[in-house]
């Protein structure tokens, strides 16, 4: 058993994975004192991410356990460091994907954090005292404010949740294209989960013609009448995709599943750029002739900078933007993640950790998180 450190001191109950089977049960850990750049957060609410299937089950082979998952945090501020101008008690607040970043880096000092080579993530991450990192599944969070968001009074904090990492995902590269501010465009969907209908929202709310692309064509109504997709475009439909071509001028691409991206790149225009914010964890297929004979471009592009996050969260304040949801309690987060594998969910859990009991161990169970 690894031993607490001097400012290690918080007692925290939470929920963790132990080993690749990926089971969460409950789990009381330590977590370090308010430091003078901290904000102590009680945590509201955590969303689902299938990053936290990944992690939980060591699908990438480098979870460190035990691991706390849970990178999409809207809580309340309780404790604020003395060097903390932008927060104070009772702050409705989020924090994401990011822990820790260099700080002086050329992507760090252009709020661009998320690409920095040294950033740690909230959870399965180094922080910069040794620690690893514990996320929001959990009832407190300890986090340095430069990564601490404030949460519009307006939102509702089980439903913004998600918005912390699905959100900023899909908002960086709309707003990578100018797509925040240029309306008129045509642009695209792949895929309507939980980063999908988030892109839809944010596509209509910013003046822009949406067409949704999907395999179900179950998810051509939900798209249209729900969401205020523009049309719809069955992509193992040969016919609908050949209608479809050189119809978009840009495409956000969030299927986390191998597939082929040569059919998808004719539906651009010339000179139109696909962006792929989906994982998949086998190569993408890529044809050259699309690109070559519609002079198109494939990017990547990975959640958000600080600057990014805080900008998105106010635009869904403005536009009262947030994330379709299903409710959850901790001691049901095993079937919400085995129905995430399944991409049974609409359209992104969420955890309801303020309502939920202390998680209680036997005293051998507690650890420190070093």
């Amino acid at each position: 058993m690894a031993q607490t450190t001097p400012n290690h001191t918080q007692t925290v109950s939470g929920w963790a994975a132990h080993d690749s089977s990926g089971e969460i049960t409950p789990f009381i850990f330590k977590r370090r004192e308010n430091g003078i750049n901290d904000v102590t957060i009680k945590i509201l609410y955590c969303g689902i991410c299938h990053t936290d299937l990944h992690q939980a089950r060591n699908d990438w082979g480098i979870t460190m356990y035990p691991v706390v998952p849970g990178h999409e945090i809207t809580g309340v501020v309780t404790k604020v460091g003395s060097n903390v101008k932008t927060f104070s008690v009772g702050d409705r607040v989020g924090v994401g994907c990011l822990a820790a970043t260099c700080l002086e880096c050329d992507f760090c000092k252009e709020s661009q954090e998320n690409y920095c080579e040294d950033l740690q993530f909230t959870y399965n991450g180094i922080f910069w005292d040794g620690s690893i990192t514990y996320g929001g599944y959990s009832k407190m969070l300890v986090a340095d404010h430069r990564y601490v968001v404030r949460i519009p009074e307006n939102l509702p904090m089980d439903a913004a949740a998600p918005l912390l990492c699905a959100g900023v995902t899909v908002f960086s590269p709309l707003r990578d294209h100018d797509l925040h501010k240029t309306p008129g465009k045509k642009i695209g969907v792949v895929g309507l989960g939980g980063l999908g209908h988030v892109a839809v929202k944010f596509g209509k709310a910013f003046g822009h013609h949406v067409t949704v692309i999907s395999t179900s064509p179950s998810k051509e109504k939900e798209a249209k009448d729900h969401l205020g997709a523009d049309d719809f475009i069955v992509s193992t439909d040969d016919q609908q995709m050949q209608k479809g071509k050189r119809s978009l001028d840009f495409i956000l691409n969030t299927v986390s599943a191998k597939h082929c991206l040569g059919p998808l790149l004719e539906l651009l225009k010339v000179n139109g750029t696909m962006v792929v914010v989906g994982a998949p964890d086998q190569p993408f297929t890529l044809p050259s002739f699309p690109m070559i004979f519609g002079k198109r471009a494939v990017k990547g592009s990975v959640i958000g900078g600080m600057d990014e996050t805080r900008e998105m969260m106010e635009l869904c304040g403005k536009h009262n933007i947030t994330c379709d949801i299903e409710l959850t309690s901790p001691d049901k987060i095993n079937q919400a993640l085995d129905r995430v594998a399944k991409n049974d969910v609409r359209y992104r859990f969420v955890i309801d950790i303020a309502n939920a009991p202390a998680a209680t161990v036997d005293d051998d169970q507690i650890c420190s998180n070093l």
